[in-house]
């Protein structure tokens, strides 16, 4: 069935069909948190991967955004109604249009006509048919033949040659040289080849199109650090079409056309600079631009899609400065608050953060940043004021990898992959927040009284009793005398395991083992002992294939939650809680939701747990999500507040018990 044209249909009517026809994806929508805040403004969000298609869907003069999320749980096509003006736009909550989305997918204008294509693909009449009208693109040669591997692909038509045809310019991502995972040497420096991307022209030649290779500029192919996504445009209001490239981590590159109008040829590309003069730099990666002239002034700009799912603005102020269009900062689109989001990855904690008798959220993001949701009132379905950025001597905290801190190479510089726990780590009475990250070292922020403004970051320390300190076999970088290096993007769940007072680490060790590192008081400082492996499951639990392989149903064998290297390993999120409230205390680690493994036995601080069943049948994850617990109702039974990869979070009843009405 081809979807209705819905800019005839009123947006209460599409509210209404959606919630009648949802199926699974009305679920994971009803489990989705909401903001319960309708007068609050935040930023315009969708799911991981975000693309923005500009367009003015409503037939009311303004142009709206159709944001395309081609990842798990968020996937579809949602109307981003502009209510708003053009210079000063704002969007109302989003409807999904579509249960279907693609990654590599592109929006371009023919006579002002929006055109999506990926990969060879034309879906013709889009703002009506959306994704239900396919239809193959004839091209000699693929652009990515010959490549070994390849990760984007953006397609979008353009007049070349101002011959009054659409020809095609193609951006591949190349990643053969680049690799992926484990590449540094011991002074961490990648030994792997780069990240490129190249553009290439497809000529129209009678409806059929001819590879005319890559397109130069300078004296050498246009070349970007993977991802172009390029944009032909005239941006400098000179009658003649320019190229604007994204890349796979942060920056625009400009290449002038100093050729004609109906033969381009273009300089050697400069990065995109703003007003100020300062590189153009997006928060993230993964970028995706579309050039249009957004506030429809005569001068084309840029949306950026940001790998959260947020849209900036990038205005072209019409300027020229050394050749080059001057842009002003991005800034990113708003929109009327409806699901409560955290960027992407999200991973959150529930806390009383500001002592107030009720549970707030503290959460983490794959940008490396750290929030504070405060509940402000509901009961068990909580208004939420807007996150408010955590900070460390006036500083929005921010944990990147940098050139070197990802197993996975210098393109995940950006990456942060906060995990978290929040407990009083220090004993002064005041809940601080104990982190993890892409580096795998375990350090802790101060609450100084101040809710948003912390101390730190401090190490967590560790006494080896002299001994070199541990650490995963694949780091390249050696920590120091008394840190806790372990593996990357896992949970550090702060708890008092053994009940004395002081607040211990349960954790995976730099081998994967679930591990329990007591706490204890050393000359008036407090220290964590090495990592006891003491907890056991029972049977086949799934993350050890070998161990389950070898073993039985009944055996229990030393709980290692990953035998995975390099790039493979770590990242299980988990918490730790007394699930099903027999006094004994329970497992949840992440899944298509989040498994529920039963503390079946304890002698001491000795636990073995016995894996049983995911917490329900949806499916919130295709790389991870990030379980807590929450207790919004009062009723002495936890909750799932789970974090996932659309940076959304989700609220999952606790069906191991019956409530008391």
């Amino acid at each position: 069935m081809k979807p209705m044209k819905l800019h005839t249909i009123s947006l209460t009517v599409l509210v209404l069909l959606f919630i009648s026809f949802g199926g699974e994806a009305q679920s994971k929508d009803e489990l989705r948190i909401k903001y319960n805040n309708p007068k609050l403004i935040v930023d315009l969000g969708g799911g991981l991967w975000g693309t923005p298609l500009p367009v003015d869907y409503d037939k009311d003069g303004l142009i709206d955004i159709l944001l395309s999320c081609p990842d798990t749980p968020y996937k579809g096509v949602y109307f981003h109604k502009n209510i708003g003006t053009q210079t000063e736009p704002l969007f109302d909550i989003p409807v999904r249009l579509a249960n279907v989305a693609y990654q590599s997918t592109k929006a371009s204008f023919v006579n002002d006509s929006l055109k999506v294509i990926r990969n060879g693909i034309e879906y013709q009449n889009f703002p009506v048919e959306l994704f239900g009208n396919p239809k193959k693109i004839e091209v000699d040669v693929m652009p990515d033949k010959g490549f070994k591997k390849t990760r984007s692909k953006m397609w979008s038509y353009v007049d070349y040659e101002n011959d009054g045809d659409q020809d095609i310019l193609v951006g591949i991502g190349d990643w053969s040289d680049y690799g992926w995972d484990d590449a540094y040497n011991e002074n961490g420096v990648w030994t792997n080849g780069p990240l490129r991307g190249f553009v290439f022209l497809l000529e129209n030649q009678n409806g059929r199109y001819i590879n005319k290779g890559k397109i130069i500029a300078g004296d050498k192919p246009i070349e970007t650090y993977g991802a172009p996504g390029p944009n032909m445009a005239d941006f400098d209001n000179d009658g003649k079409l320019d190229i604007i490239c994204g890349e796979f981590v942060d920056k625009l590159t400009w290449f002038k056309n100093i050729g004609t109008r109906s033969n381009p040829k273009f300089a050697e590309g400069r990065f995109l600079t703003d007003i100020n003069k300062n590189i153009i730099k997006m928060h993230l990666e993964m970028i995706t631009p579309v050039a249009i002239d957004f506030d429809k002034d005569g001068d084309v700009d840029l949306l950026v899609g940001d790998e959260d799912g947020r849209v900036a603005w990038i205005k072209n102020t019409g300027e020229v400065q050394n050749d080059m269009p001057v842009f002003e900062t991005p800034v990113y689109l708003k929109q009327k608050a409806d699901n409560l989001k955290f960027g992407a990855l999200s991973t959150p904690f529930g806390i009383d953060w500001d002592g107030d008798g009720d549970e707030d959220i503290i959460a983490g993001n794959s940008a490396g940043n750290i929030c504070y949701f405060q509940n402000i009132g509901g009961g068990k379905s909580p208004k939420w004021a807007a996150p408010e950025l955590l900070k460390t001597n006036g500083k929005a905290i921010r944990i990147m990898a940098g050139k070197n801190g990802s197993i996975q190479g210098p393109a995940e510089e950006k990456w942060g992959y906060i995990t978290l726990s929040v407990a009083d780590w220090d004993l002064d009475g005041k809940k601080d927040i104990i982190v993890n990250s892409i580096f795998g070292k375990i350090i802790w922020y101060k609450n100084t009284g101040d809710l948003t403004n912390l101390e730190g970051p401090y190490s967590v320390k560790v006494d080896w009793c002299d001994n070199t300190p541990p650490k995963p076999e694949w780091n390249w970088w050696d920590p120091k005398e008394n840190d806790l290096a372990t593996q990357w993007r896992t949970t550090p769940f702060a708890i008092d395991w053994n009940k004395d007072g002081l607040t211990d680490l349960v954790m995976m060790d730099h081998e994967g083992y679930l591990s329990f590192f007591e706490r204890f008081k050393k000359g008036g400082e407090l220290y964590l002992h090495p990592g006891k492996r003491i907890f056991y499951v029972k049977g086949n639990d799934g993350h050890n294939k070998e161990a389950d392989e070898k073993g039985d149903s009944t055996e229990e064998k030393l709980f290692r939650l990953t035998t995975g290297f390099a790039g493979k390993s770590g990242r299980i999120k988990f918490c730790l809680v007394d699930w099903n409230k027999d006094g004994r205390i329970d497992l949840l680690t992440n899944s298509k939701n989040a498994v529920y493994y039963e503390n079946v036995k304890q002698n001491g601080d000795t636990a073995v747990f016995e894996k049983k069943q995911d917490v329900s049948e949806v499916e919130l994850a295709r790389h991870t999500t990030s379980p807590s617990f929450v207790d919004w109702d009062k009723d002495g039974v936890p909750e799932l507040l789970l974090g996932a990869e659309d940076g959304h979070f989700y609220l999952l009843p606790n069906n191991t018990i019956k409530k008391t009405k």
